[in-house]
């Protein structure tokens, strides 16, 4: 898709919740996963430095779809979950992420949300912006109904709840912006999507 001043955006992620944002926001777009060994990058990083791996997995995304597709801007973006002293991954099951909602319980833990832009093989833009979410103190018998009504979407979510659904009520507390706890900075995203002239000023 062409945008009013005949540049492109191309998408270098799967997630419906960044496709979403775009869209409501009035972005034209394409999409093309990147194909990135996520677990690589991760295995080079500092597994303490949760918000700049969200920042390399974004430019990492960004880079594999331009190299293929120099001409458009490519918009890569990745999120990761920083909870006591370590970096989250998607839970596997749903018992597993009955778990770890447990384990959050009462407590606060971060989501970093990184966006990076590219053309022509190379990173032009590139930005993380953090939020920090308190999980409240729930029932066992509310995670259990929580886990029945969302089912194994959960699965693709890194800290297992969507804020947009039901998982609203798994918390007390969120400070930051509610695109960055959907897994794109978006307002930054926009801005340098108007720089490019991509979209209008």
């Amino acid at each position: 898709m062409v945008s009013p001043s005949g540049e492109r955006l191309v998408l270098a992620s799967k997630s419906a919740a960044r496709r979403a944002m775009l869209t409501n926001a009035g972005v034209p777009f394409s999409v093309d996963v990147a194909d990135v060994d996520e677990a690589a990058v991760k295995a080079m990083h500092d597994p303490a430095d949760a918000a700049g791996l969200a920042g390399e997995l974004a430019r990492a995304k960004a880079l594999a779809v331009s190299r293929r597709d120099p001409e458009a801007w490519v918009l890569g973006a990745d999120q990761t979950l920083a909870f006591d002293g370590g970096l989250v991954s998607k839970a596997p099951s749903l018992a597993a992420a009955r778990a770890r909602l447990l384990s959050m319980r009462g407590r606060p833990h971060h989501l970093h949300s990184g966006a990076a832009l590219a053309r022509n093989g190379q990173v032009v833009w590139s930005g993380v912006d953090t939020a920090t979410l308190r999980v409240r103190d729930f029932s066992e018998a509310f995670l259990d109904a929580y886990l029945a009504a969302e089912g194994e979407a959960l699965l693709a979510c890194v800290g297992s709840y969507r804020l947009e659904g039901m998982g609203a009520q798994l918390f007390e507390a969120v400070e930051g912006d509610y695109f960055t706890v959907l897994g794109m900075p978006l307002w930054p995203v926009l801005a340098e999507l108007r720089r490019a002239g991509v979209l209008r000023t």
